[in-house]
């Protein structure tokens, strides 16, 4: 078998899904499924369409089947799939049904192992095998590959256990495709590298491409990043972006950019001092490490605690930029500079260096508990603050909500709106 590549259609709208569809056909997808989220908001009618849409196109049922296994594969099958996936989790009667189905209406079956535990993996993808499924799917789900985690792990194990052919889902895009076909997989299922291209089509191509050739081909966008790499995602997305994916919170209220244009992103080092004391603040300047953003919990009052020589000192000190519940000063002079400065006041008078305070402690910035650690980024909306043990996941929820809206961005420039590219007025409460 010839490796595929099969598109998740993982939408909720399904002219949104069917649209993606064709233009991801011309570029190469072999096969087509309609997503779980696809499934449950419309119904199988989603199948009914691709089946009418795309008539020679292997259609793929991702209904993740865990009880009642005849009755929904039989359903999936007379709406016009090809394939019917159970998850590998539900008892081996369910497995059985979906498989005597499948038999009786001409429709594969695939066992989905997401979920299952690592020391369980090989044993139930052999139990799948011995009830007659037709394919194996190695899947990492997305809230898993948000915080990091890589599906071509398991997706070697499984290889070697079974003889039936495998699936890899999981985040896989142009630069990782080849890498999945080396592993083993003979199905290599594509979601949000696809669906939330500019161009479903040129990005269909370049996964194919991948996949055929088994090169690697760089994407910037498509990829979760590992703790190692955060700040390359953080580079990329806005505090609007980590606002979204924190469920609309995370902002420093009252924190605004000195200067519009300029961003930061780095880890804090907190300080806390006492209203105008300026000592703590200048010798963190001196204890951060590059790349560090400086945060200062002054009392939300002047005078000021940071001004243009500090300024200075941070550069020198690569510091990525300081945020300060206080007051600032000179910012003339910093704009000139293009130095990340965030503050709640500005002032021309300047505070004295008295020593109180302490550097590297818990501090409360905009209403916000900051600690040392934590990841913060700023720019022309605001400040950000990430808890540095979610900081992977969050940064890599934030990159998927930028990537979603490139897409959504390029649909409403084509000629329509927002209300109409994800039909608003039909997802209102009632």
């Amino acid at each position: 078998m010839k490796p595929k590549l099969q598109l998740a259609l993982d939408f909720l709208n399904l002219k949104r899904a069917l649209k993606v569809a064709e233009e991801a056909v011309r570029g190469g997808v072999d096969w087509l499924e309609a997503g779980t989220p696809l499934i449950k908001s419309e119904g199988l009618d989603a199948v009914r369409e691709l089946r009418k849409k795309f008539p020679t196109v292997t259609i793929v049922a991702d209904m993740k089947i865990m009880d009642v296994g005849r009755i929904e594969t039989e359903a999936a099958a007379k709406a016009g799939a090809n394939i019917v996936c159970v998850l590998a989790a539900a008892s081996d009667s369910t497995i059985t049904e979906c498989v005597e189905a499948g038999r009786n209406y001409g429709v594969k079956i695939e066992a989905d192992l997401i979920e299952i535990s690592e020391n369980k993996l090989e044993k139930r993808a052999k139990d799948m095998e011995k009830l007659g499924v037709d394919y194996i799917g190695v899947h990492i789900a997305i809230d898993e590959q948000m915080r990091g985690k890589d599906p071509f792990l398991r997706l070697c194990r499984i290889v070697k256990a079974v003889n039936i052919p495998v699936a890899c889902a999981g985040g896989i895009n142009s630069e990782t495709a080849a890498r999945a076909v080396k592993a083993g997989a003979k199905i290599v299922i594509v979601g949000g590298a696809i669906n939330k291209a500019k161009d479903p089509t040129l990005a269909a191509k370049r996964i194919k491409k991948a996949i055929t050739t088994g090169k690697i081909i760089k994407t910037e966008l498509f990829k979760r990043v590992s703790t190692e790499d955060v700040g390359k995602a953080l580079k990329l997305v806005s505090t609007s972006n980590l606002s979204d994916a924190m469920h609309r919170s995370g902002d420093l209220k009252g924190i605004y950019p000195v200067l519009q244009g300029v961003k930061m992103a780095g880890p804090a080092l907190t300080v806390r001092t006492y209203p105008g004391d300026w000592a703590k603040t200048v010798e963190a300047i001196d204890r951060a490490e590059k790349g560090q953003v400086i945060v200062i919990d002054a009392g939300g009052v002047g005078p000021a605690v940071w001004g243009e020589l500090a300024t200075h000192g941070a550069i020198q000190r690569k510091i990525a930029g300081v945020v300060i519940d206080g007051a600032t000063r000179d910012t003339a002079e910093i704009r000139k500079l293009k130095f990340p400065v965030f503050s709640k006041l500005v002032t021309p008078t300047a505070g004295e260096p008295k020593g109180f305070g302490e550097i590297g402690v818990p501090v409360n910035i905009g209403g916000t508990r900051v600690c040392n650690g934590d990841w913060i980024l700023g720019d022309d909306d605001g400040v950000v603050r990430i808890p540095k043990e979610k900081v992977t996941e969050i940064a890599n929820r934030a990159m998927s909500i930028l990537e979603q809206e490139n897409r959504l961005r390029h649909e409403i420039d084509k000629g329509s709106t927002l209300a109409k590219v994800i039909e608003l007025l039909r997802w209102e409460k009632k």
